[in-house]
C-alpha cells in the first residue's frame, strides 16, 4: 500500500482535479514549491494549521511515485 493513501486525493471539482492534502485545498504542488523555496516543514505547518507532517511526508512520497512513473527527456543545450 502507498504511504499516502488517504492522505492524498484528486477530484476534478477540487483545485481542478490536482492532488491535494485530503479534507484540505492544500496542494501537493504548493508543499513542494514551499520547501524548494527554503520554508521550514514547521513554517509550513504554522502557516496551514490544518496540515501535519504525515501529510507533508504524503506530500512528498507522492511527489517521488509521480516522478518515478514519467520518462524524462534530456534537453541536449549543446544541440542548438
Amino acid at each position: 500500500m502507498q504511504k499516502y493513501q488517504g492522505l492524498i486525493v484528486s477530484d476534478p471539482k477540487i483545485m481542478m482535479g490536482k492532488p491535494v492534502i485530503a479534507g484540505t485545498r492544500i496542494a501537493v504542488e504548493l508543499i513542494l514549491e514551499k520547501l524548494a523555496a527554503g520554508e521550514t516543514i514547521e513554517q509550513i505547518l504554522e502557516a496551514h494549521p490544518r496540515l501535519t507532517r504525515e501529510a507533508i511526508r504524503a506530500a512528498l512520497a507522492f511527489a517521488a511515485d509521480a516522478l518515478r512513473s514519467d520518462v524524462v527527456y534530456p534537453i541536449n543545450e549543446a544541440a542548438k
